[in-house]
């Protein structure tokens, strides 16, 4: 099937049971526009045997650059709106998949239509009817006075915060939303159809600076033009580029205190009753597991019990590794890797993880829920305090690389947050219904 919208085309090939390829199709001249721009850009910065810096034909610099240009090019258009665009369209056409999808092979022609090509795994669709009237038993709270006094203070804390903050702009520690648009040498969009969006935390590190720059001190609004090193480094690794861009800010979620509005709102909290019960759940802690995890834990058992289903092994061995990788960072690595039964634990949590992660996914196709820009910083809400934090299951990819924070794709983020959307609604749902029945 194909699909033409913003002059990009999309289309799926099922091949077997598992598996799709889809195609994404990129006009010429998409193609044509950026090797322009990347040549001018090439021409003003290298220094070419035999001539001035700058004064090198444009001719000869694309003859003699092309490799390099080519290359360039499809990193470019595949982070400024390849990804984002492939993600909204399985949203869109309602794809049910497992894991993320692949990038296999491009292929960039100077004066045709170019093509990016991904494998996707295709999860075959579970009957969720009557999930809602599964029995639930959610976990109790341990009935400490000092956890309520705990809850009572951190509100306290937190409320005091919200009153003394004044809104001078962003701060480090913010959670930023903004809109990426490149421009040409008239400062005109290149692509007007497309614009990458992203979040990024603004990091505290000395290698923060150059976000710190560009970000710290604007409004939700406000729109600036930018070469800022940081923006040419996110979207190209293959060449040095010194493009103009339109940075838009489109939103911000403050550090320095927890929105308990915004908490309220994404629970279903109705009164300051619901709240305090709420809180409890990630102060109240049980055999080191909190009440919230244990519910989270036990909402997810039941679902996979009642839906049977199986994975492919490809997205269990590929899960595997990425435990491994993060478990090799821990310094008792040595240690857990010489228990008996090390491997098949490794495995039985991959396999419970990516079970969880098609389970969500289809629980939000099928229950019709959809992501907004609100869902997304009431998400960012929960990650600023590590007790607040037990509230996310289905967490962000590490944002930092080599210890500088780096955006992430909105698309990115909204795969998490829908998730957890899901998970939440799941829970909703099932403790509700046992309060009905009780």
């Amino acid at each position: 099937m194909g699909h033409q919208q913003g002059e990009l085309e999309f289309s799926i090939e099922e091949v077997g049971t598992h598996f799709g390829n889809v195609t994404i199709q990129v006009p010429s001249h998409f193609v044509k526009k950026l090797y322009d721009e990347a040549s001018l850009a090439q021409q003003t910065e290298t220094y070419t045997y035999g001539f001035v810096k700058g004064e090198a034909p444009l001719s000869y610099i694309k003859d003699n650059f092309q490799p390099h240009l080519v290359e360039h090019i499809k990193e470019f258009l595949f982070r400024y709106f390849i990804i984002s665009w492939l993600h909204a369209e399985l949203l869109k056409k309602r794809i049910l998949i497992a894991g993320e999808p692949r990038l296999t092979d491009v292929t960039l022609r100077l004066h045709e239509n170019s093509l990016f090509r991904f494998s996707l795994t295709l999860s075959r669709p579970i009957s969720l009817q009557g999930w809602k009237r599964l029995p639930f038993k959610a976990p109790k709270r341990k009935n400490y006075k000092d956890l309520d006094r705990q809850v009572e203070n951190f509100l306290k804390d937190e409320m005091n915060f919200s009153k003394e903050y004044q809104h001078k702009g962003i701060e480090v520690g913010d959670w930023v939303n903004f809109s990426v648009c490149l421009l040409n040498k008239s400062e005109e969009a290149l692509f007007p159809e497309h614009q990458e969006d992203l979040w990024i935390k603004v990091g505290s590190e000395e290698a923060d600076a150059p976000f710190q720059e560009l970000l710290l001190g604007k409004k939700k609004g406000n729109t600036f033009l930018s070469q800022n090193q940081c923006l040419q480094e996110y979207f190209s690794t293959h060449i040095d580029t010194h493009y103009l861009f339109k940075v838009i800010i489109n939103d911000f979620v403050p550090h320095c205190f927890f929105d308990v509005e915004q908490f309220k709102k994404h629970f279903r909290i109705r009164n300051n009753k619901e709240l305090h019960q709420k809180l409890i759940e990630v102060f109240s802690y049980r055999n080191d597991i909190s009440q919230r995890r244990a519910t989270t834990e036990e909402t997810l058992k039941l679902l996979l019990a009642r839906h049977i289903f199986d994975v492919p092994n490809h997205l269990i061995l590929r899960r595997q590794k990425e435990l491994l990788d993060l478990i090799h960072e821990n310094p008792d690595y040595q240690v857990y890797k010489m228990l008996p039964d090390f491997n098949d634990k490794i495995r039985m949590l991959a396999t419970k993880q990516v079970k969880e992660g098609i389970l969500t996914r289809q629980l939000a196709v099928h229950e019709n829920l959809v992501i907004t820009n609100d869902d997304l910083k009431r998400y960012l809400n929960l990650t600023k305090r590590p007790r607040i934090k037990e509230f996310i299951y289905f967490e962000l990819p590490d944002s930092k690389i080599q210890g500088q924070e780096f955006p992430l794709s909105s698309s990115l983020v909204k795969e998490c947050c829908l998730k957890e959307k899901a998970l939440n609604h799941a829970i909703y749902h099932l403790t509700k219904t046992r309060t009905t029945l009780l």
